[in-house]
């Protein structure tokens, strides 16, 4: 059986509450849970940095459920990175920058949900702001980020419009994603 840590990164806003986030972290810890060993961590909680470095030595594969903040993590997530993502225990120092990554071995899954609706992305045209780009190539700073630790992506799971979502699409396309990604009728 396989070791998965879902981190709900959330940061409270008024006009941003964290159901969503909440919802969709609760409905991955439903669909892998009977075939996956499943750990959590919610950032707004609090953490220790010491028990959160050893969840991501423990794990497989690291889900970050967060929404997406002016084109990133959230500040209190930003921060928990700075804290935990530690020299010597997550990365150290090499002569091919990026390359010092010790969490090799594993992977990383980004869910994100953003106010922003599916079609501004893809489609400079109709929709000029993103110039075009897709969702992994406007979040690449996050994608970076994991990438110096040694991480190695899976399929990005986007939900769109997430201040007025349709949770039953939203369910769906969740339920329709974990089970491609991590073919739940076997483990991966």
């Amino acid at each position: 059986m396989k070791n998965i840590l879902i981190i709900n990164a959330h940061e409270y806003h008024e006009m941003a509450k964290g159901h969503l986030n909440q919802t969709l972290t609760e409905r991955m810890i439903d669909k892998l849970s009977p075939s996956y060993n499943v750990k959590t961590t919610i950032v707004e909680n609090g953490y220790d940095i010491k028990e959160e470095q050893e969840k991501f030595k423990w794990a497989d594969t690291i889900i970050f459920q967060t929404p997406v903040y002016w084109y990133s993590y959230p500040a209190a997530f930003k921060k928990y990175i700075d804290s935990v993502y530690e020299h010597g225990i997550f990365y150290h120092g090499t002569d091919i920058y990026g390359e010092g990554g010790l969490l090799k071995g594993r992977q990383y899954m980004l869910s994100v949900t953003w106010g922003a609706g599916e079609t501004v992305f893809n489609s400079p045209v109709e929709q000029p702001f993103f110039d075009g780009k897709g969702v992994d190539e406007v979040l690449i700073a996050m994608h970076k980020t994991q990438q110096f630790i040694g991480l190695k992506p899976l399929k990005t799971l986007s939900i769109h419009s997430a201040l007025q979502p349709d949770i039953e699409k939203v369910l769906a396309d969740t339920d329709k994603h974990l089970e491609e990604v991590f073919s739940l009728s076997q483990n991966y």
